[in-house]
């Protein structure tokens, strides 16, 4: 008896750990986590029919996009796009400094936590276009490092963390209520190929899955920065997985989608103010989530 109160007590501290941890919860339409994965230049055409994609999408939970754009060539502008619903015009992948109101904002508007996981991020608000030692890190994948209002905000700037802070995130039940996570330039694709690539990502992956801590109410969407075909129509993979999503016997959903589309789902899910950008008229991909 003396055991299973023991066992008890540390399970109940535990749980109210977990509790003062995790912070306050933003209740949302749709989902009360958003974590989005991004991967590098791959034409549609070969990422629907790698395995491991194909996997996901056709598991209970969830669903290709399967009309989804990227908004511009090369990486840059359409990171940019993601979390400030335009590209400002950027045809590169220099460093920008850009000013305005970006996603950052309108979340912590309505208190909603964010954090951005970059993987050998140095740290530190590093603002240099790559890591001190190699080119695993590039600037340009990381939108976050490129608003003014953030890298000019220590305490924003520390929410731009390295993307070993995840596991221990997880193990607190303090993973955040929009996650953005970068692969390294290998592990997405970048430097290497899609099945160097998607071995990573399963082995990533799968483990997490099966935490309550990083899965519970939360949307996981998959995507790519751009086709590697460098004209039209730049269309790219990209997918939902979780339990906002509704079960549909096609597992597919075939409505226009852009990188704009990703601002406008965070908009509508927690009733956010809006850009004022290509945001106002993107279509969130909320057709197939259980409200």
């Amino acid at each position: 008896m003396k055991y299973f109160n023991i066992i008890t007590l540390l399970a109940v501290t535990f749980i109210i750990f977990c509790m003062r941890t995790a912070g306050k919860i933003v209740k949302g339409k749709y989902f009360d986590r958003f974590f989005l994965i991004i991967f590098e230049n791959t034409d549609y055409v070969t990422a629907v029919n790698d395995p491991y994609l194909s996997d996901l999408t056709n598991r209970q939970d969830g669903i290709l996009l399967s009309n989804f754009f990227a908004v511009e060539h090369p990486s840059e502008p359409n990171y940019i796009a993601q979390i400030y619903g335009s590209t400002l015009g950027i045809l590169d992948d220099a460093d920008y400094n850009v000013t305005g109101k970006n996603l950052v904002d309108l979340l912590e508007d309505k208190g909603i936590s964010w954090k951005a996981y970059m993987e050998n991020y140095p740290g530190n608000c590093y603002q240099y276009s790559f890591g001190p030692s190699n080119d695993s890190y590039a600037r340009k994948h990381n939108p976050f490092i490129s608003m003014v209002n953030i890298h000019d905000d220590p305490v924003r700037c520390a929410k731009i963390v390295n993307a070993s802070q995840l596991d221990m995130d997880i193990s607190t039940n303090s993973v955040p209520q929009f996650a953005y996570y970068t692969p390294n330039q290998d592990n997405d694709a970048h430097d290497t190929n899609l099945t160097f690539a998607m071995t990573w990502f399963k082995g990533w992956f799968e483990p997490k899955l099966q935490d309550p801590a990083f899965t519970t109410n939360t949307l996981f969407f998959i995507t790519f920065d751009e086709s590697e075909s460098k004209g039209e129509p730049n269309q790219i993979f990209s997918s939902l997985l979780g339990t906002p999503v509704q079960p549909n016997v096609n597992h597919n959903d075939d409505t226009y989608y852009t990188h704009f589309s990703i601002a406008k789902t965070i908009e509508e899910n927690w009733d956010l103010h809006d850009l004022g950008r290509n945001d106002t008229t993107a279509t969130p991909f909320t057709k197939f989530l259980i409200s």
